[in-house]
């Protein structure tokens, strides 16, 4: 739910002339970034994303009126919801714009020529089997699959496949027969800014757009509705985990913030709002996305491309650890 921040950002930079060439992300990031490497500009997502009823991604929401089938499904499926219409929404989108593998976001970079295909997009996804992260497409080889030939959609699927919630990817090696979970990538790295760096001076910069909570000092569990403790038996158990997976994924946010690069980094306050907020009322969406073009309008209004370089990229200090 918070991808229309991103777009909020992305629209500022859109403004001021900055066009990506590759895009790269994780869950809500990995959503928007295929749609903006498929071509989609600021006003079209704005438009897609104000609009839509994000409830309709709870399918299977029908069985939560019976007491124990949402139960049933996690402890069967692994997931309360099955994640099958974001998958078809999203391909009908990238279809839309000519995109269904990756085969279709090869990216040519005519000043330095390479042996391995480039891609204008990649995702981060968790290989829960493997205990590993998954830079997709290239990691695709991993499962048994071409990164050519790899689905878009499913390899953004597999990065927003927030544990519990919705129903991890299965993918089987055809030639191991091992099968492979795969969930949110934010696991193992919820901000991929590093998948673009190299040991020389880069010839145009990368942005980083990240979400902070509005007071990283809070008790993390400040964020999950506390009306759920309230409940008994195995509601309170699959509540319990869903807050945990909540703790997790936040926390993994807060405690990595002071390792960021934030010299390259637009900060977006989250407002409070929670992922998995499919309800969320079109006032606070709107707030969402005016709080993206603020924090990128900040951003610029201090950003040097040439200070970068000579303070972070200048040779002598270029290493893989600070690139």
């Amino acid at each position: 739910m918070r991808g229309i921040g991103l777009v909020g950002s992305f629209a500022v930079l859109e403004e001021q002339g900055y066009l990506p060439q590759r895009v790269a992300g994780n869950s809500a990031g990995a959503i928007v970034g295929a749609l903006v490497a498929a071509g989609y500009s600021a006003a079209e997502l704005y438009a897609i994303l104000s609009e839509f009823d994000f409830r309709r991604f709870e399918d299977g929401e029908w069985s939560h009126r019976l007491p124990l089938l949402p139960t049933f499904s996690l402890l069967t499926d692994l997931g309360m919801y099955k994640g099958e219409v974001l998958l078809e929404w999203l391909e009908d989108l990238l279809a839309a714009k000519g995109v269904q593998t990756f085969r279709d976001l090869r990216y040519v970079d005519p000043d330095q020529p390479r042996s391995a295909p480039l891609y204008a997009l990649q995702v981060i996804a968790s290989n829960v089997s493997q205990s590993c992260a998954l830079v997709l497409p290239q990691d695709a080889t991993l499962l048994g699959i071409d990164p050519d030939d790899l689905n878009v959609a499913l390899a953004v699927r597999m990065s927003m496949s927030i544990p519990l919630f919705f129903e991890p990817v299965r993918v089987r090696h055809p030639e191991t027969g091992d099968e492979h979970l795969i969930v949110d990538g934010g696991l193992f790295s919820n901000f991929p800014v590093w998948l673009f760096d190299s040991d020389s001076v880069p010839r145009w910069p990368t942005f980083g757009l990240r979400f902070v909570e509005p007071d990283p000092r809070a008790a993390v569990v400040a964020s999950a509705p506390a009306d759920r403790w309230h409940l008994d038996g195995l509601h309170r158990d699959v509540d319990f985990l869903r807050s945990l997976v909540h703790f997790a994924l936040d926390a993994h946010d807060r405690f990595s913030l002071d390792h960021a690069d934030y010299a390259r980094t637009i900060a977006i306050s989250s407002l409070g709002v929670r992922s998995t907020e499919f309800d969320l009322p079109r006032d606070r969406v709107l707030a969402l996305y005016e709080e993206g073009r603020s924090a990128a309008a900040r951003f610029l209004t201090t950003w040097s491309f040439d200070e970068y370089i000579q303070k972070f990229r200048t040779p002598e200090l270029v290493t893989p650890a600070t690139a």
